[in-house]
C-alpha cells in the first residue's frame, strides 16, 4: 500500500512538471465554480455561515478522496493511478514557474506594463502603481509562499494522508484564496477558511522554509543567510506561515522583501524580511530556481515519507 501511494506522489510530480495545470476542464477550477454557488447559497457576514461553507466544502473534498482511496485498496495499479492523479490536481509547481519565469523575462527586458498584466496570475496585489522593483518583491515574494502552498503542502499531507490529503488540502488552500482575504465582505465569512488554512500549512510552511535553507547553495544562495532570515524576521510577518518562506528565500538570494503592500481592499505594512538589496530581475529568476530546487526534494522526502507510513 505504501508502495503504491510513493509510486503515485512521484508519477503525479512528473505529470505536473510535463503538463502542467490543464488548460480546460480544471478540477480546482471546478471546485471554484461549486464553491461561488455555495458561497451565494449561505453567505450571510457572519463567521458561522462561513463555518458551514468551509466544513461543507473541505469535508467534501475529503469524502471523495476517502472514496478514490477505498478503490485502490484491492487493485494495487489503481492506487498508483489515483493517487498520481490527485497529486497532479492538487500541485501547481510547473505553472508557478512558467509565471514566474515570464516575469523575471518581462522586468529584464524593462517591459514593465507586460509585468503588471502578468502579476494578477501570481497574487492578488494591485500591479498598477508598482514599479519594476516593487513588481520583482511581489513576484519573490509570491513564488516563495506558493511554493509552499502549491508544492511543498500537498505533498506533505499526500505522503501522510493519500488522495484524502491532497484533495483535501487543495480544497482549504483554494477557499482560502476565494474568501480568506480581509476584504470588508470576507473579514467575517471567510474567517474560518483563512483560520483551517493556516492550521493546515503550519507544519508544511516550516519544512518548506527548512528545504529552502538546504537548497540554498544549489542556487549560488546563502544557507546561512537563509537560516539567519528565518529565525530573525519570520514571526513579525502578519501570516504565520507564508513568512516563513519568504524570509528564507530573502535570507537565501541576499535580498530584503516586505514593505508597504497594496491590495484591492486596502494597504498592508509588511515587516522587512532579510537585510540585503532590493530584487531585481534577476532575483526573480533565481527565485524560480530555487522554487524548484525545493519542489524537488520535497517530491523525494515525499515519496520517502510515504514508503515509510503506516496506514
Amino acid at each position: 500500500m505504501t508502495a503504491g501511494r510513493a509510486v503515485g506522489l512521484l508519477l503525479g510530480v512528473v505529470a505536473d512538471g510535463v503538463f502542467g495545470d490543464p488548460r480546460r476542464r480544471h478540477p480546482v477550477a471546478g471546485f471554484g465554480v461549486v464553491a461561488q454557488r455555495l458561497e451565494k447559497f449561505v453567505y450571510q457576514d457572519g463567521k458561522l455561515p462561513g463555518v458551514v461553507y468551509t466544513g461543507v466544502l473541505a469535508g467534501s473534498a475529503v469524502a471523495v478522496g476517502v472514496a478514490g482511496e477505498r478503490l485502490g485498496r484491492r487493485h494495487p495499479l489503481l492506487r498508483v493511478v489515483t493517487t498520481a492523479t490527485a497529486t497532479w490536481i492538487a500541485l501547481g509547481g510547473k505553472s508557478l514557474a512558467s509565471e514566474g519565469t515570464s516575469m523575471g523575462r518581462e522586468l529584464d527586458a524593462g517591459d514593465v506594463d507586460a509585468a503588471r498584466k502578468r502579476l494578477p496570475n501570481l497574487c492578488g496585489r494591485d500591479p498598477q502603481a508598482l514599479d519594476a522593483t516593487a513588481l520583482a518583491r511581489a513576484t519573490v515574494e509570491s513564488v516563495a509562499e506558493n511554493t509552499s502552498d502549491a508544492v511543498v503542502a500537498p505533498l506533505f499531507w499526500g505522503a501522510l494522508f493519500g488522495v484524502p490529503g491532497l484533495l483535501g488540502y487543495r480544497a482549504v488552500n483554494t477557499m482560502d484564496a476565494m474568501v480568506g482575504h480581509r476584504s470588508p465582505r470576507y473579514r467575517n465569512f471567510g474567517w474560518a477558511a483563512a483560520r483551517l488554512d493556516d492550521v493546515v500549512n503550519l507544519l508544511p510552511a516550516r519544512a518548506a522554509a527548512a528545504l529552502t535553507v538546504a537548497g540554498a547553495p544549489v542556487v549560488g544562495g546563502s544557507a546561512q543567510g537563509a537560516w539567519h532570515a528565518w529565525q530573525r524576521d519570520a514571526t513579525a510577518h502578519p501570516s504565520p506561515n507564508a513568512g516563513r518562506v519568504e524570509a528564507a528565500f530573502a535570507g537565501a538570494l541576499e535580498i530584503r522583501l516586505g514593505g508597504r503592500t497594496v491590495y484591492s481592499y486596502g494597504v498592508e505594512e509588511r515587516p522587512v524580511l532579510g537585510t540585503g538589496r532590493s530584487p531585481d530581475a534577476g532575483h526573480v529568476t533565481r527565485a524560480v530556481e530555487l522554487s524548484r530546487v525545493v519542489g524537488a526534494m520535497a517530491s523525494a522526502a515525499a515519496a520517502v515519507v510515504a514508503l515509510l507510513s503506516r496506514r
